[in-house]
């Protein structure tokens, strides 16, 4: 994230949430990516498009990303958000307006809600 914004790891709070533009996460293609992103605590990742490598990898790793195009038009720096996964919907709370995205299917769902695949293969085997 430095390449961005040099101030990146001192600014981020836990829960917070990056809006990106198209294909995040572009030329990541181990889980190392994504748990840093978690490491910093944040909530969510919500852009146009991701790699398509990242958004597997963020699945297995248990972290739910978001994918809506009209995001990053819709949500400013400092915005209180909230999150409905299941149903798709991102409340802008600052600016007072509902942002719809497609969630993700329930097998991903259930992968993420326990924590990541290994630990969902784990479960399923018990």
């Amino acid at each position: 994230m430095e390449d961005l914004d040099k101030e990146f790891v001192k600014k981020v709070r836990p829960g917070d949430v990056i809006v990106a533009g198209e294909d995040f996460g572009c030329g990541s293609s181990r889980e190392h990516a994504v748990w840093a992103i978690r490491g910093a605590k944040v909530q969510t990742v919500i852009a146009k498009s991701f790699a398509r490598i990242f958004y597997r990898n963020a699945i297995n790793c248990g972290f739910y990303l978001i994918e809506s195009p009209d995001a990053l038009e819709k949500i400013k720096d400092g915005d209180e958000v909230e999150f409905d996964f299941k149903t798709g919907l991102i409340k802008n709370k600052t600016a007072g307006m509902n942002i719809r995205f497609s969630p993700l299917p329930d097998f991903a769902l259930e992968i993420i809600n326990d924590g990541g695949l290994l630990q969902h293969i784990t479960k399923a085997h018990k």
